[in-house]
């Protein structure tokens, strides 16, 4: 199975080869790497615990662990700036679990290649099927296999946010200030 959604270009998956091991070994998962071009390099790190969540200062365990190892292995050349963050709300789902895990909400899909004659798919992710992710889309419920994805997210709707809250709440963490920023970037949506 490909693990492209995680780390797409070569070096992602370089980088990821040698992050992978430190991030689990600190009980999280790897959700995305990128390592994003711009006057300062940014690697750009994606994680979460098994099932679901992180905290800020989980974030910045994982990122002082990441630098330590990326330091002796050295595989960037250039100066970069590390960013460890969680998948956010509107997350982007790259791993076959990902789909089942939200099934029920909205989400765009993008595959590699022309399907049917389009590559853009959005609406109610259906769950899984052997290897295929299944999607309710105008035309009914299709399946695309995870291997032809190219790009996979969440779309950020009240019933998506409201689960995020609620799962925050469930875990004892919600504080008023995140409400606030999320009901701000749900506005800007519109």
């Amino acid at each position: 199975m490909s693990n492209d959604l995680i780390a797409k270009a070569a070096i992602d998956r370089r980088l990821a080869e040698i992050v992978t091991p430190v991030i689990e070994d600190l009980g999280f998962e790897l959700v995305r790497l990128r390592l994003m071009g711009g006057k300062t390099d940014t690697l750009q790190i994606m994680a979460e615990r098994p099932e679901g969540g992180i905290e800020v200062d989980e974030c910045a365990r994982i990122s002082t662990e990441v630098s330590a190892v990326l330091d002796v292995e050295d595989p960037i050349i250039e100066a970069y700036t590390l960013e460890v963050s969680s998948p956010g709300i509107d997350r982007p789902l790259t791993r076959l679990k990902d789909f089942e895990t939200f099934e029920g909400y909205e989400a765009k899909i993008e595959t590699s290649e022309l399907i049917d004659g389009r590559k853009r798919f959005k609406g109610v992710l259906a769950g899984v099927e052997g290897e295929e992710v299944l999607i309710n889309v105008e035309e009914g419920t299709i399946g695309l296999q995870f291997d032809w994805l190219a790009d996979a997210k969440l779309v950020l709707t009240d019933e998506l946010i409201k689960e995020m809250l609620r799962q925050r709440k469930d875990a004892g963490v919600l504080d008023e200030e995140q409400f606030d920023a999320i009901e701000d970037d749900a506005s800007e949506e519109e």
